[in-house]
């Protein structure tokens, strides 16, 4: 993957508001299903030029996620001891580090956690429990391992940090080689045993 002409491409929707309109959905996420052939922004732009405004939005910004998350997917690849899905259609696995499989997801801080940054870094385990309970719902919600990284801008514009391909790659290469299973942060959701963690990015 050509990281350098990606975050370039990412960074062409930062123009624009960042606003979803709506609530995700999995009957919107189908009628946007072209956003994971459509490779440039310039070409989004020409798919939606007849789009409401609220189309656009939504739009734009699963695009804009989704390009993200695989070039993130493909920088944990770049290790040694990461061994990627083969399955692309596999909702709920991304990569094994060290044999231990996990989804990922990047997220902004969330403001419903209601609580601050230095709280959830020193209580890793309740943001992890409050993410999980709160976001990826629908077709996206499952409950086994997941990475998170967690994405904060000092100027509060924290979506912005998903095109920001080369900052997310050095805390992910530090995350990686420091890898150790005993580090994982454990617990249970509905029966569920879990294992995960935060990977913190901030400019």
């Amino acid at each position: 993957m050509d990281f350098i002409r990606l975050e370039a491409q990412l960074k062409e929707r930062l123009d624009l508001p960042y606003s979803w309109g709506r609530k995700q959905s999995n009957e919107w996420d189908s009628k946007t299903n072209f956003i994971y052939t459509t490779y440039s922004f310039r070409k989004l732009l020409e798919i939606t030029a007849n789009f409401d405004i609220d189309e656009k939005n939504y739009t734009f910004n699963r695009w804009y996620n989704f390009w993200s998350a695989i070039a993130i997917e493909k920088l944990f690849s770049l290790h040694q001891n990461v061994t990627p899905n083969i399955n692309k259609y596999d909702k709920l696995i991304d990569f094994s580090i060290n044999n231990i499989s996990f989804d990922h997801k990047t997220t902004v801080f969330p403001q419903g956690f209601n609580k601050t940054i230095d709280y959830a870094k020193q209580n890793p385990l309740e943001l992890i429990t409050w993410l999980y309970l709160n976001q990826s719902q629908e077709g996206r919600k499952h409950l086994k391992n997941r990475l998170f990284i967690v994405i904060i801008d000092k100027n509060n514009e924290h979506w912005k940090l998903k095109s920001e391909i080369a900052l997310i790659k050095t805390q992910i290469d530090i995350y990686v080689e420091n890898f150790a299973e005993q580090k994982l942060i454990s617990l249970t959701i509905e029966n569920q045993k879990i294992l995960s963690d935060i990977i913190w990015v901030a400019n």
